[in-house]
């Protein structure tokens, strides 16, 4: 896990760094989706509720489209598909504790499970690895943000 301006992030994810969301492959074609901890620190850092409508279960979402709803005392709004692609499930963790999301966003504050419709089409959106840390810090560093 690198440490940049003391928001954490994990080498292996996938970014979609504008929106502050993350993709981590689970096999045969399962993305798991969350929020960042960049994310969390924007959002307040406490969080209301994380809401992931049913109706959209079972149903695709497109690349960018909300697949929840954040809820702080300072933000409401989208948390946005990283990957198209058919909702599976919502994390339930979440529904009863949706700091979840902040405390331990990469691990049991995951929000979502998708399908991928295109996976191998849409990766290159995204940004991993040593490029993706550099591309979180630049954004970081020009949007002037800090997880401190």
């Amino acid at each position: 896990m690198s440490d940049v301006r003391g928001c954490n992030l994990p080498g292996d994810l996938y970014y979609l760094v504008e929106k502050h969301v993350w993709a981590k492959p689970m096999g045969e074609g399962v993305i798991r989706v969350g929020i960042t901890s960049v994310a969390g620190k924007l959002s307040g850092g406490k969080l209301a509720a994380i809401t992931v409508k049913s109706k959209n279960i079972g149903n695709e979402v497109r690349q960018k489209k909300s697949v929840a709803t954040v809820e702080s005392s300072k933000f409401v709004g989208p948390v946005p598909a990283p990957i198209t692609g058919v909702l599976l499930r919502a994390n339930e963790k979440i529904a009863s504790d949706p700091n979840l999301a902040v405390s331990d966003p990469y691990g049991e504050g995951w929000v979502a499970e998708m399908q991928a419709s295109d996976w191998d089409g849409e990766v290159a959106v995204l940004v991993t690895g040593a490029d993706g840390i550099a591309a979180y810090k630049a954004k970081l560093e020009a949007d002037d943000i800090s997880c401190e």
